[in-house]
């Protein structure tokens, strides 16, 4: 039997260690409403330059710290950062991660989770910020790509901030 596959075509069950290891590498020394405003307008400004039409926030403890939308964005993506943070939230870990557990073990999210779907979505674009010696303290999220897209956005921004700032 083969495996479910992910958006991008890579089997559900070998995403996940790679979608573990973005998780385990991308944790913050400290995070405060400084560095989301920085972070978040670096994702604002990346996002602008390539034409995406994205809404973008950064949550820490439920409390909205950065919200942008681009043209192009629109109502439906501020439900969906919400849907995808949400899953964050629960599970500690990324929702395209959460996603891609779920296909891997031949599952359905939107089924077998048993959650309420207008208020979850395990689709890619939110990222926990993890906090070293914390663990998960929010999310930052993105809306309006394909989810594979709105998930390799959001890490290589985190990537870039934190290799930028000195703290990866």
């Amino acid at each position: 039997m083969t495996s479910p596959a992910t958006a991008s075509g890579r089997p559900a069950d070998e995403a996940l260690p790679v979608l573990l290891a973005q998780e385990e590498r991308l944790v913050f020394p400290r995070f405060d409403l400084q560095t989301a405003w920085e972070l978040g307008s670096q994702l604002r400004a990346a996002a602008g330059e390539a034409g995406h039409p994205v809404a973008i926030s950064i949550r820490r403890n439920g409390q909205i710290l950065f919200h942008a939308a681009l043209p192009g964005s629109a109502a439906d993506n501020d439900d969906w950062l919400l849907r995808k943070a949400a899953v964050v939230e629960r599970y500690g870990h990324s929702s395209y991660y959460v996603g891609c557990k779920f296909r891997a073990s031949g599952g359905d999210f939107d089924t077998d989770s048993r959650l309420d779907t207008a208020r979850f979505a395990a689709h890619g674009g939110a990222f926990p910020l993890i906090l070293a010696g914390s663990g998960v303290i929010g999310t930052v999220a993105v809306s309006g790509l394909p989810q594979v897209e709105d998930h390799r956005f959001v890490v290589t921004q985190l990537e870039r901030y934190l290799a930028v700032t000195g703290q990866l």
